[in-house]
């Protein structure tokens, strides 16, 4: 059992750690962008601040949507169904050219009206808007990265999007540097820059993998791209798996952002430190995420191969897994919160209230460590609608009026919203491990995508074989049966000794009552 346990952390490990790296390179993006645009200007970091709070929601409910893609390959390599990979991820290629559209018709309609609203200064308004614009372009890139890396992932190389997106970095900083500032003859653009620079790094990035599909057989380049045909059951499995994986990362995200609208009414210095202690939460939990996506690969697989027990054995051990790392994380986080809040300002006042945040903020982490991996299990299943009402009552349901509650009657201040965030993680860590429980124990998941992808004839088929073996069943049980009868009497004949004389007295007893009351007493009543 502790050897299972071992083999099991250890193939996660394998699998998360070049995820986790991918994600880290990902956000480093992000990073890079963000500081180079600071030291362009007041006015460009503010740009694109708030293009970045306008924009990433949808950019993230975008990627979890096209991340179906990444169960529904895992589970068709472990039934062994190679043929249809080429058509689901042809599907996610489609969804993904369909998000792009989306996404550019929303910024010409949107995209003014949005701005204005926000009352930006001149300079402010220009470089959101355009920033936001170069975004849109960047995301048209990503919409056909995801698809295509659930299926290198999904194929035991997630080696492969590590490599493409920690070479992606110096690429980052290169063209920031070439764009922003406007050196070698480039045209200095600011936080306009920063956009640009992000969609031409996704470019690269898109370039890279597609010639990896090509060259790899194993990938199956070659029946992608060499049809357009596409199946409508994989169009329905698709949206049915990412619609609800799409929103629930909209509705956490759109939460967040609501949070800093009101945190912004204590102050500078309150929302400064919320910033840090949410930043830091964020790091921290690159690796609950890095398990749940990697979680999600190993669960599918193994479902799709109907071992239940092996995607049971694996689920124990992420879920341990991402509890030891938060654990320390939140040992770490209290004894050191101080210094932590030392790495991102020298302000005193700020320090003071980011030590009291750090605090709340690695006890949502804790709990946000066993919901992330949670939800990555249940995703492996293909459950994703039930998970993310679960989450909709967590965050909006229990997080949001509790937050409220205690901020405006109990007058608890920017505390309040981090003992809802608190609260709700635990909820939501709570409810979804249930709904786990749930699957693991009646397999309902797996049941009905098995049988929804099989013709009549083959239902047909296990219908028979079931019958079979429950015929089988019963003539074990009946053989059974006859064996325990047959020992009980050999038992008794053994050691159940009754003497013959004891026997012939007995029966002469008996004899003599039954005559004296079919004769005896039988004549005496009929005597005149």
């Amino acid at each position: 059992m502790k050897m299972n346990l071992y083999n099991d952390i250890k193939k996660i490990i394998s699998i998360t750690v070049p995820i986790l790296v991918a994600q880290l390179s990902t956000m480093g993006i992000n990073f890079i962008n963000t500081m180079m645009a600071g030291h362009a200007g007041t006015d460009d970091l503010a740009g694109v601040s708030v293009g970045t709070g306008l924009f990433f929601p949808f950019e993230a409910a975008a990627i979890g949507l096209l991340m179906a893609g990444t169960p529904i390959i895992a589970q068709l390599i472990g039934k062994g169904d190679q043929k249809s990979i080429p058509f689901v991820v042809r599907t996610g290629l489609y969804i993904g050219m369909i998000i792009s559209a989306a996404f550019i018709l929303a910024y010409l309609v949107f995209a003014d009206s949005a701005l204005k609203s926000l009352s930006l200064e001149g300079e402010v308004y220009h470089v959101a808007k355009y920033y936001i614009a170069a975004m849109v372009v960047a995301v048209v890139f990503i919409s056909f990265i995801i698809p295509l890396r659930a299926l290198t992932d999904t194929m035991g190389e997630t080696t492969i999007s590590m490599k493409l997106f920690v070479s992606a970095l110096p690429i980052s900083g290169a063209l920031n540097y070439l764009l922003i500032f406007g050196h070698w003859g480039f045209p200095r653009l600011g936080g306009i820059g920063a956009g640009v620079s992000a969609a031409v790094t996704y470019f690269i990035i898109l370039i890279m993998f597609l010639l990896i599909v090509f060259n790899d057989k194993r990938f199956m380049g070659k029946e992608i791209f060499s049809s357009w045909k596409s199946r409508a059951s994989d169009w329905k499995e698709y949206l049915n798996v990412g619609i609800p994986g799409g929103l629930s990362v909209f509705m956490e995200m759109g939460l967040f952002g609501i949070i800093i609208i009101f945190m912004a009414k204590f102050g500078t210095e309150t929302l400064a430190a919320y910033q840090i202690a949410d930043n830091f939460a964020n790091m921290a939990y690159m690796v609950p995420l890095s398990c749940a996506m990697g979680l999600t690969i190993l669960v599918a697989e193994a479902a799709g191969a109907n071992n239940h027990s092996l995607a049971g054995r694996y689920a124990k051990a992420g879920i341990l897994l991402s509890i030891g790392f938060s654990s320390v994380e939140l040992l770490l986080t209290v004894l050191f919160r101080t210094h932590i809040g030392m790495i991102y300002t020298d302000n005193s006042s700020v320090i003071l209230i980011a030590s009291q945040f750090l605090i709340y903020a690695s006890c949502f982490q804790f709990f946000d460590s066993v919901a992330g991996p949670v939800q990555g299990i249940l995703r492996g299943y293909k459950d994703t609608k039930v998970p993310f009402v679960l989450l909709l009552i967590s965050y909006w349901f229990i997080c949001f009026p509790l937050s409220l509650g205690l901020d405006h009657i109990m007058d608890m201040g920017g505390i309040s919203y981090w003992i809802g965030l608190v609260t709700a993680a635990g909820a939501a860590s709570v409810f979804l491990t249930l709904r786990l429980m749930t699957i693991e124990n009646f397999s309902f998941a797996s049941i009905i995508h098995d049988f929804e992808s099989r013709s009549e004839e083959e239902v047909y088929d296990i219908w028979e074989r079931a019958k079979l073996l429950r015929v089988r069943k019963a003539a074990r049980i009946s053989r059974q049966k006859t064996a325990l009868l047959q020992y009980s009497r050999s038992v008794i004949r053994r050691n159940i000794y009754i003497p013959q004389k004891l026997i012939l007295e007995i029966s002469r007893h008996i004899l003599m009552l039954l005559r004296l009351y079919t004769t005896g007493y039988g004549s005496k009543s009929y005597v005149p």
